[in-house]
C-alpha cells in the first residue's frame, strides 16, 4: 500500500491506480455479482483506501468511472427527461395456474402451433423464468461498454434521467467486463431492477425511527425514493442493489436465446437473480411459479410475483406486441398477505431527534406465518388520512412482507365505543412541549434533555461546528449517557476524572485530555453554543446571523418573533422555533445548568452598527467549487469579517458567486440569473481591497 508522505514517479502511481481500479472491479464482482467474496471487507477497504490517496495526491489520475466516484454528485435542480431508445413495455398479468396454462395456449394459437405449424417439429415451447423483484425498473444505456446514462422507466417511453444516482449503486458497472470473449455491442440498454434487500431495508427503517424521520412503507418505496433524490449524495448512502433481467436496443447483438442474454448480463458483470432457469413447457412454468411462492419467505429480496418469458428471441420477435404489453412474456403476481384484527391501543415512541411517532398496538394476528402485534401510524396526517380510532377492526397486511402496515379501517364493524386519537401535545418521555411546525407531518419534542433524544442532542452539542469538544464523539457520549452520568449536555461541566476511569478505553491520561477540552469550552463564541443547542431551522449560518444582531445571549432568549422576523433571512418558521425554544422551562434549566458551569459565551460578531459596519456589508456569497489557496470554511470566515454573508443556494438576492475548480450545478445556475461570479484570484484581490 503507497503510504501517506510517499510520492511516486507518474508512470508508476498511473499503472498503480490502474491496478487498483482493476482489483477492486474484480472484487466488487465477486461481491455483489457471485456473491462470494474472496478478501475481507477491511482488506477491501485498504485497497480503496489505497485509490483515493493516490486520485488525491495525483489529480490527473482521477477517471469519472473510478470507483471512488460512486460517492456522489452536487443536487440537481430537477431531472431530466430522458427519451429510450427502444420501449419499456409493460408485462400482462397472472393470478392462477389456469391463466399461466392459457398464456401458452394463446402463444400457440398465434404462431399456428394449433394446425401442426410446428418450427423444427417441436411440439412445445420453452420458456425462462424469473423472481419478478419488488423495485423500480430502471434503463441502463453503455456505450462502447462505458455507462453513459441511467433512467426510470417513467411511461415506458419517456423516463427522468437518474444518471448520477445510478452510479452510486455498486452493483451497477461504470464499464462492462469483456468475460469469456463475448463482443460488447457498441450501444446497448440493459434493463433491470433497483432493489433494496430485506435485511437491509429493516436496518434503514431502525435507524430512520431512531433519528425521527419517517419510515418507508416497504422496501419498494425506499428504493423509489433513494433513486429520485435530487441529491445523489443520499442516493450513495442508501443501501441500493442491482438485478439485470433483460436487454432493449443492442447494436449487433448476437444472442438467439433470452437465456443466453442472461448468460450475457452476467458475463458483462451484472447480476442476475439466481432463480432464474429455462424450462421446456409450460407445465415446468406452473410448477417453478409454486416453488418460487414457497421459498418466498425465505428470499433475500422482496418479489411479488413471477416473470415467464419465451426463451427463443426469434419467436419473440414474431409473437410482437399487443397494446402496450409483449405477446411473449406474462407477469404471475402472488397474493398479497393481509389479515383483519383490531386495533387495542395507540402508543407513542419518541426518536431520536424528537419526532413522535404514533404506534398501533394490536390484537396479535398470524400474517404470513408472522404473528404481528404492532404497526406504525407514522404520523397524525396518516392517522387522519385513514380515519384510525382505538377500538377499530382494521385490515393489516406485513408491507412488502416485511414492515406491518394498516391498510384500512373496516367501518362496517364500528360499534361506537371506537375513540379518536390525537398525539399528545407534551412528550410522553419528558413531559416538554411538543409542537408540529407547518409544512411537517411530525410532530416533535423540544426539550434539550429529553432521554428519548439526549444521546443524539450532545453529540450535535459537542461537534465541531457546536462547541468543538475534542474527544467527545458519538462513541464516547454513549457511554457517558449509558453510564447515568450526563443526562443533559450541562452535565458535561461537572464530570471528574473518577467517574470516567470505569470506561471503556479510558485511563488517566484521555480522561484528563477530555476534561481539558470540556473545560476549553467554557468560553465559546456565541454563535457556535446558539448552533450547539440543536435549535429546529438555526444552522451555523442563522447562528452567526442572531449573535450578529444580539450581543447576548439573554437578548435572543427575550426576542419576540414579530422581531426576529424583522431580521434579514430569518424566516417565520425559524423566528418561532427560536422563541418556542427559550420558553420551554426544561431548557431554561439547562441554559442555567449552563451558566452555573462557569459557560459564558464571547460575542464576536455583534456591532451595534453591524448593518452599516464591513464593506461587504448586506453582500451575499455562495461558494462553488474548490479553493486552492484556502478550505471553504476559512473563505467564509473572510467574507463574514469584513461584514458580507455567505449561502448556501443561489437565488436572485445572491450578488456573487465564487467559482473554484470543479465548480458545478450553482454556476450554472449564476450564469442563468445574471450574477457575478469571481474566480478565485478575484476573489482574494476583492478581500485584500476591503
Amino acid at each position: 500500500m503507497i503510504l501517506d508522505g510517499q510520492d511516486l514517479a507518474p508512470a508508476v502511481a498511473a499503472g498503480r491506480s490502474e491496478e487498483l481500479r482493476n482489483l477492486i472491479a474484480y472484487h466488487n464482482r465477486r461481491y455483489h455479482q457471485l456473491d462470494d467474496p474472496e478478501i475481507s471487507d477491511a482488506a477491501y477497504d485498504l485497497l480503496f483506501t489505497e485509490l483515493r490517496h493516490l486520485e488525491t495526491r495525483y489529480p490527473e489520475l482521477l477517471d469519472p468511472d473510478s470507483p471512488t466516484q460512486r460517492v456522489g454528485a452536487p443536487p440537481l435542480e430537477k431531472f431530466q427527461s430522458f427519451p429510450h431508445p427502444s420501449p419499456m413495455l409493460s408485462l400482462a398479468n397472472a393470478f392462477t395456474e389456469k391463466e399461466i396454462r392459457d398464456f401458452d395456449e394463446r402463444i400457440q394459437r398465434f404462431l399456428g402451433r394449433s394446425s401442426g405449424l410446428f418450427p423444427g417439429g417441436a411440439e412445445t415451447i420453452a420458456y425462462v423464468i424469473e423472481p419478478k423483484l419488488d423495485g423500480v425498473a430502471v434503463n441502463l444505456l453503455y456505450e462502447h461498454g462505458a455507462l453513459v446514462t441511467g433512467a426510470t422507466r417513467g411511461d415506458g417511453t419517456t423516463g427522468e434521467d437518474v444518471t448520477l444516482n445510478i452510479r452510486t449503486v455498486a452493483a451497477i458497472p461504470l464499464s462492462l467486463l469483456g468475460n469469456g470473449g463475448l463482443p460488447i455491442p457498441k450501444r446497448l440498454e440493459i434493463r433491470g431492477e433497483i432493489v433494496i434487500a430485506t435485511a437491509a431495508f429493516r436496518v434503514l427503517n431502525e435507524r430512520r425511527l431512531e433519528a425521527g424521520e419517517q419510515l418507508f412503507a416497504n422496501p419498494r418505496n425506499a428504493a423509489a425514493g433513494s433513486l429520485r433524490q435530487l441529491d445523489s449524495r443520499i442516493t450513495a448512502k442508501r443501501p441500493l442493489d442491482f438485478f439485470a433481467y433483460a436487454i432493449g436496443m443492442a447494436a449487433d447483438m448476437v444472442m438467439k436465446t433470452h437465456w443466453e442474454v442472461l448468460a450475457a448480463l452476467k458475463a458483462w458483470g451484472f447480476k442476475v437473480h439466481p432463480f432464474a432457469r429455462r424450462v421446456d413447457q409450460i407445465e415446468d412454468c406452473v410448477q417453478g411459479y409454486g416453488e418460487l411462492y414457497a421459498a418466498r419467505e425465505d428470499l433475500s429480496y422482496e418479489i411479488d410475483g413471477m416473470v415467464i418469458k419465451v426463451n427463443d428471441l426469434d419467436l419473440q420477435d414474431e409473437l410482437g406486441a399487443v397494446s402496450r404489453s409483449p405477446r411473449w412474456a406474462l407477469a404471475c403476481k402472488f397474493p398479497a398477505y393481509q389479515e383483519t384484527t383490531v386495533i387495542e391501543a395507540i402508543d407513542v415512541q419518541v426518536g431520536r431527534t424528537g419526532a413522535l411517532t404514533p404506534v398501533a398496538i394490536m390484537t396479535p394476528v398470524q400474517i404470513g406465518g408472522v404473528t404481528v402485534s404492532r404497526a406504525s401510524l407514522h404520523n397524525q396526517d396518516e392517522i387522519d388520512r385513514k380515519d384510525i380510532r382505538i377500538g377499530d377492526t382494521v385490515v393489516v397486511q406485513r408491507a412488502g412482507d416485511v414492515i406491518p402496515e394498516v391498510v384500512k379501517v373496516v367501518t362496517s364493524l364500528r360499534k361506537g365505543t371506537e375513540l379518536p386519537y390525537a398525539i399528545p401535545q407534551t412528550c410522553p418521555v419528558c413531559g416538554s412541549a411538543v409542537i408540529r411546525i407547518e409544512g411537517e407531518a411530525a410532530h416533535r419534542c423540544i426539550g434539550i434533555a429529553c432521554p428519548a433524544q439526549i444521546k443524539e442532542h450532545i453529540v450535535h452539542f459537542a461537534s465541531r461546528g457546536g462547541m468543538d469538544i475534542e474527544g467527545l464523539g458519538e462513541k464516547m457520549v454513549y457511554q457517558l449517557v449509558d453510564a447515568g452520568l450526563i443526562k443533559d449536555p450541562a452535565d458535561l461541566y461537572f464530570l471528574r476524572a473518577e467517574q470516567l476511569l470505569p470506561l471503556e478505553r479510558t485511563g488517566e491520561k484521555s480522561a484528563g485530555n477530555l476534561l481539558r477540552a470540556i473545560a476549553g469550552t467554557r468560553s465559546p463564541f456565541l454563535e457556535k453554543l446558539i448552533f450547539a443547542f440543536g435549535i429546529r431551522h438555526v444552522g451555523e449560518s442563522m447562528a452567526k446571523i442572531l449573535a450578529r444582531k444580539y450581543a447576548a445571549l439573554e437578548d435572543i432568549m427575550a426576542a419576540t418573533v414579530d422581531e426576529l422576523t424583522t431580521i434579514r433571512d430569518v424566516g417565520p418558521e425559524a423566528a418561532k422555533s427560536i422563541v418556542r425554544f427559550f420558553q420551554e422551562p426544561s431548557n431554561l434549566q439547562v441554559l442555567a445548568k449552563l451558566k452555573t458551569a462557569g459557560v459564558a459565551p464571547i460575542n464576536r460578531l455583534f456591532s451595534a452598527s453591524t448593518e452599516a459596519s464591513g464593506a461587504l456589508s448586506g453582500k451575499t456569497f455562495v461558494l462553488t467549487g474548490t479553493l486552492e489557496r484556502m478550505t471553504r470554511q476559512e473563505a467564509r470566515q473572510l467574507i463574514e469579517s469584513r461584514g458580507g454573508k455567505t449561502s448556501e443556494s443561489v437565488t436572485k438576492k445572491t450578488d456573487y458567486v465564487i467559482a473554484g475548480t470543479s465548480a458545478g450545478s450553482k454556476l450554472d445556475k449564476a450564469k442563468t440569473l445574471g450574477i457575478s461570479i469571481l474566480d478565485e484570484e478575484t476573489f482574494f484581490l476583492l478581500m485584500e481591497s476591503t
